[in-house]
């Protein structure tokens, strides 16, 4: 099951977080049905990590105007968005 981390500056850490709480439907339509996990660092930067079971459908849904509306409402500076897709694996 792939993995994907999204990076992001975000205006404030508290809003974010309360608005991306109340993504689960939009999530759920990406495919995503695992716990998504995620952080705030001061300069109000945000990484998200999410396991979609189907990453064409999470990559399209990245891309759709109901996303680019929930991003705009908890705050998101769309041009510092960043989608990486965790493709390599290093066991130790």
């Amino acid at each position: 099951m792939p993995k994907v981390v999204i990076t992001a500056q975000i205006e404030d850490p508290d809003k974010w977080e309360k608005g991306f709480r109340t993504h689960g439907p939009l999530f759920r339509s990406q495919t995503v049905t695992k716990p998504i996990s995620f952080a705030t660092i001061a300069g109000n930067q945000v990484a998200v990590c999410a396991e979609p079971d189907d990453l064409d459908a999470f990559m399209k849904g990245m891309d759709s105007p109901a996303t680019a509306e929930a991003m705009s409402f908890d705050g998101v500076k769309k041009e510092t968005v960043k989608v990486f897709v965790l493709d390599k694996e290093f066991k130790v």
